[in-house]
């Protein structure tokens, strides 16, 4: 096998499942949104209403885990997403754009904690091979690039509303991810130097170390611009350009397999080469991807531009995923973990919501160029470690 722990190996197969909500979403969100919202400018809000899901529940579903463990949650997960899921399909047949946008909410939310499948598998191995491990769980992304968009395309003609099939494909992919980590073992970690109860320093004085931040902002800056290109892609594709649905299907589910296929090196990358330069390279993914969006509206300009943006988002995730655990201690983890979700995932909601109101009104170009004030936050953030690192 690896060096690798076998709770990884399961952490990253019963992510292939979960994921599958996001690829879905993102690929039909805004398509069924169109159809069922009040005013254009709504389309895109299932897939804000994701993210936004999302980032309401990390900080409980954090503190659920100290007090629970981790595989309790993440069983009872599986069965409240696939809850969520014959929710949004029934809000789909209904033809309600609030309660399907609800149900999305809730889906987001599942998401919360299939995001600390990372987190699990890293306390899985030895710190030499955290960033490895991080990576290898992503892959799990791979098969839910081809399965959620596929899940959606199957589905969409079961019933008489469409799409609506493709929330109860959903539905069993949430439990066949259950049913895996019935497989998962939990990794106790106690910390030499304090008491677990005691949960380490203040919150206040952890948020003051630049390592922090750096980690923090690479995965957040990296979502954001991920999730406010992404989203409108869909909608500037199919809508507004005149790309076939099939050609849009193939954009995104290109996009979402870039985004997973670098963890095969992006961990061993981070391991060698250290954080700051694969966060750079990733900076500099987003960059191209900028120049090639601003370049024209073919087929390819948007299946290069969301390409590089995919390996953009992956090099800065799992360089910040990686950097994290440098700013906390054992019993300090599940609050940093909560602090660093409930930012990641805030940025991309706004991102998420605003880019719904940018593409509409301002147009794709607008819309990238936005993006790159961003870029430069994140570029003053890693300068700002940079300089506290050689001062001490």
């Amino acid at each position: 096998m690896s060096k690798l722990d076998k709770n990884v190996w399961i952490l990253m197969l019963a992510g292939a499942f979960g994921m599958c909500v996001a690829p879905l979403v993102v690929f039909i969100g805004g398509i069924v949104g169109t159809t069922l919202a009040p005013t254009p400018g709504l389309a895109t809000l299932p897939v804000a209403a994701l993210v936004i899901g999302t980032a309401m529940a990390v900080v409980p579903v954090a503190r659920a885990m100290q007090a629970y463990g981790r595989k309790k949650v993440f069983l009872i997960n599986s069965v409240f997403s696939a809850l969520g899921s014959l929710a949004c399909g029934a809000a789909v047949y209904a033809g309600s754009f609030w309660l399907f946008c609800l149900g999305v909410v809730c889906l987001g939310a599942s998401l919360a904690v299939i995001q600390q499948f990372r987190f699990a598998a890293m306390e899985s191995v030895s710190p030499g091979h955290a960033a490895s491990a991080a990576s290898r769980v992503l892959l799990g992304g791979l098969v839910a690039a081809f399965l959620g968009p596929e899940l959606a395309h199957v589905g969409k003609d079961i019933f008489d509303a469409d799409f609506a099939g493709s929330f109860v494909l959903l539905c069993a992919s949430s439990l066949a991810g259950g049913a895996l980590l019935l497989l998962y073992k939990p990794v106790a970690l106690v910390s030499s130097s304090e008491d677990v109860r005691g949960g380490g320093r203040r919150l206040s004085v952890i948020v003051k170390q630049p390592v922090l931040w750096a980690a923090v902002m690479s995965a957040g800056v990296g979502y954001a611009v991920m999730s406010y290109i992404m989203t409108a892609t869909p909608v500037s594709m199919h809508h507004m350009d005149g790309h076939s649905l099939a050609d849009t299907k193939w954009v995104i589910q290109s996009h979402i397999v870039a985004m997973f296929l670098p963890s095969f090196f992006s961990g061993r990358l981070i391991e060698r080469y250290g954080a700051p330069k694969i966060m750079l390279a990733g900076l500099i993914a987003y960059l191209v991807c900028g120049v090639i969006a601003l370049s024209g509206k073919d087929l390819m300009h948007y299946w290069l531009g969301l390409i590089l943006l995919g390996i953009g988002w992956n090099f800065l995730f799992v360089a910040g995923t990686a950097l994290l655990p440098q700013s906390y201690r054992g019993e300090e983890r599940f609050k940093v973990q909560g602090l660093n979700d409930f930012v990641v995932f805030g940025f991309q909601a706004i991102a998420s919501l605003s880019s719904g109101v940018v593409i509409f009104n301002f147009g794709w170009d607008n819309l990238v160029w936005l993006a790159l004030p961003m870029l430069l936050l994140q570029l003053f953030i890693m300068a700002n470690w940079q300089r506290s690192e050689w001062r001490a």
